[in-house]
């Protein structure tokens, strides 16, 4: 298969473009790195990416930025900043791919455990993760009658992000890049749609 990969150069997608690329050809797009360049909050920049990345079979998200903090001083502006990037920019992405992909091609976006358990100065990143969770279940239905699938994965912390993001997940038994790579697998090659395959 030839997989758009958007999110290459952070340490999941990292390990995402290590094990799908031992089957498949990879070409991997991020802000500031990979063979393409793409900025997802830009609906011409993603125009743009599927422009030059020519025909696919399936396309990945692994990016996407969300604001940490305390709820008693958050903004409106700090809320919106992972509206706009985590989860409209996959969403931007997932609307742009699916006029690019063949019958019995794929989506697979990317969430996180704080859709379901929730940690502190996380409220961004819960709404945005749910949000995203929703709209694959609801956008499965619409894409099953053009023979395309649609799946999110939902990872835990990982092992290689502890020293930076561990104080957020305490007790949070943390996994690694590899291990969540596998479900990108599960999604890209598998049967289902619509689905949170969660890696906890």
């Amino acid at each position: 298969m030839k997989i758009l990969l958007v999110g290459a150069s952070g340490t999941l997608g990292q390990a995402v473009a290590r094990h799908l690329g031992q089957q498949h050809q990879i070409i991997t797009a991020s802000r500031n790195s990979g063979s393409l360049r793409v900025d997802l909050t830009d609906d011409s920049s993603v125009a743009e990416l599927f422009a030059q990345s020519g025909p696919l079979d399936a396309v990945i998200s692994t990016a996407g930025k969300l604001h940490f903090g305390p709820l008693q001083s958050m903004t409106a502006a700090q809320f919106n900043s992972g509206l706009q990037d985590k989860l409209l920019g996959q969403v931007r992405l997932a609307l742009a791919a699916q006029h690019h992909l063949p019958a019995g091609g794929s989506i697979t976006l990317t969430s996180g455990i704080v859709s379901a358990q929730p940690i502190r100065d996380g409220a961004n990143a819960t709404a945005v993760n749910q949000a995203l969770e929703g709209f694959v279940r609801a956008a499965a239905l619409e894409l099953l009658p053009r023979g395309l699938r649609i799946n999110v994965v939902s990872p835990n912390v990982l092992v290689e992000s502890m020293e930076a993001y561990g104080p957020y997940f305490p007790g949070f038994e943390a996994v690694t890049a590899q291990r969540a790579a596998l479900a990108f697998q599960r999604a890209v090659e598998g049967i289902q749609s619509g689905e949170t395959l969660t890696v906890w």
